[in-house]
């Protein structure tokens, strides 16, 4: 990054936070009265913030939010895909009030028929033949781990290092000095040492994932098709295929985590790139702003383990819980994948995805700016590098902090939302062009001014 002056960028830096505090002062004061929150918000990851403070939603419709004070944005941040349906969308609205005003029974421990028609729907998109519901993915990926250690009978996973499957115990692992996984830095309470569940590979490191695989012990690889969290790091060609042939070979099953990816189209990357996984995890997009997450396995796996006696799948044996698969997550569900994020509505979505892209790329050009961005689908990211990062630690390691406060804080300031944990731009059904243009104007006078 030699290229970038770093007093001028701490200057730039001190400027746009000051414009953000003078800005919004009903968000401070909120922040500041928020005595009774650990850390003064109502989750922790709400910390992650280029300014002094976060920003405070008064109400969001569509692809747009307004904040407390009265600031207005457009919005590509999306909820890191819980909004990808876009806020509030109307469908998802009327079947929500219709469940609690008409009908009445958010939950009750009674399974609806808009359940039946989400697995069936799920199916058509992913391809597993049954499904089951949670509340988030974190949960659908805990309970899907549970079932591969049941049909297995062995203990380990294999992850990809930085990789996002929420807060998962054993996802927080990452590749060490001696290409051995160690705990992922600031990992909180760890309830045992990772590596005594989890073994780690870098995406696109096929050898090192046959290493892991060789010791006998895993019971699946569970990957995001393409990292995201870390920024977006797609497969180089013949990996997928390569990861599906080597857990065939040593009897581990392969579970594709969907939630960020789901972006790559109305069957996320298993549909969009021909992937056959014996377990798919998806959620937070799919209840168009309701909590829901769902997963879904082979015909045969699930025979397998409703076949065994000794497993206990109904009352106490670790996989459910009362609120998952409740009837109000369920209508919003249908409403979503029934009339928001359908097929049509992905193809005007990676439409707009591509334009900003194309758009990104120009303008770095332009500047003469050695940066990359990658697309995926309706999502697209920005990286500071002259080549894309090929695996989660050369992501992370390419991380800058600074540059990354800047561009957040300096759209946020002039209308923009990105997300808060990094450079992506995702699309929604009701993102607009005007919205795309006007972001890619913004982004130019943010690279023109860092660059001098």
């Amino acid at each position: 990054m030699s290229l970038i002056d770093r007093a001028r960028l701490a200057e730039l830096l001190e400027r746009e936070r000051a414009t953000y505090a003078h800005t919004h002062p009903r968000s401070a004061e909120a922040f500041a009265a928020a005595e009774h929150l650990f850390g003064r918000v109502p989750m922790p990851w709400m910390n992650k913030r280029a300014g002094a403070f976060p920003l405070y939603m008064a109400s969001a419709r569509g692809a747009g939010v307004v904040d407390l004070d009265g600031c207005r944005y457009a919005d590509f941040a999306l909820g890191d895909t819980a909004a990808m349906a876009g806020h509030s969308p109307e469908p998802v609205v009327e079947a929500v009030s219709r469940r609690l005003a008409d009908l009445g029974g958010a939950t009750a421990m009674m399974p609806t028929e808009d359940a039946q028609w989400v697995g069936a729907e799920l199916t058509r998109r992913f391809g597993m033949a049954r499904w089951s519901f949670a509340l988030t993915a974190t949960d659908a990926n805990r309970w899907a781990i549970r079932m591969v250690r049941a049909a297995t009978g062995r203990s380990k996973i294999v992850f990809h290092a930085y990789c996002y499957h929420g807060s998962v115990d054993e996802s927080l692992i990452v590749v060490g000095p001696d290409g051995e996984g160690v705990d992922r830095e600031g990992n909180v309470g760890a309830p045992v040492p990772v590596t005594a569940t989890s073994r780690v590979a870098e995406l696109n490191d096929l050898d090192a994932l046959e290493r892991q695989l060789a010791h006998g012990d895993v019971a699946a690889v569970l990957m995001e098709p393409a990292l995201t969290n870390i920024g977006i790091v797609l497969p180089e060609p013949g990996y997928l295929e390569g990861v599906r042939e080597l857990t065939r070979r040593y009897g581990a099953a392969w579970i594709v985590d969907e939630t960020h990816t789901f972006s790559a189209g109305p069957g996320g990357a298993t549909a969009a790139w021909s992937l056959e996984p014996d377990l798919v995890v998806i959620g937070k997009a799919i209840g168009g702003g309701v909590p829901c997450a769902a997963f879904g396995m082979s015909a045969e796996l699930a025979q397998s383990l409703t076949d065994r006696p000794d497993l206990d799948l109904v009352d106490m044996g670790g996989v459910g819980g009362t609120m998952a698969g409740n009837a109000l997550s369920l209508a919003a569900t249908r409403a979503t994948l029934a009339h928001v994020l359908t097929d049509e509505a992905f193809v005007q979505m990676i439409d707009l995805s591509t334009r900003y892209t194309d758009g990104v790329r120009a303008l770095f050009a332009a500047h003469g700016a050695p940066w990359t961005v990658t697309q995926l689908g309706a999502r697209s990211e920005y990286r500071f590098t002259p080549t894309a990062p090929r695996n989660g630690t050369g992501s992370h390691e390419a991380c800058d902090d600074d540059l990354d406060d800047y561009f957040h804080i300096y759209l946020a300031n002039r209308g923009v939302l990105l997300t808060p944990f990094h450079n992506m731009a995702l699309m929604s059904p009701a993102t607009t062009t005007d919205q795309v243009d006007e972001h890619l104007t913004l982004l130019d006078g943010a690279v023109a001014d860092v660059l001098g």
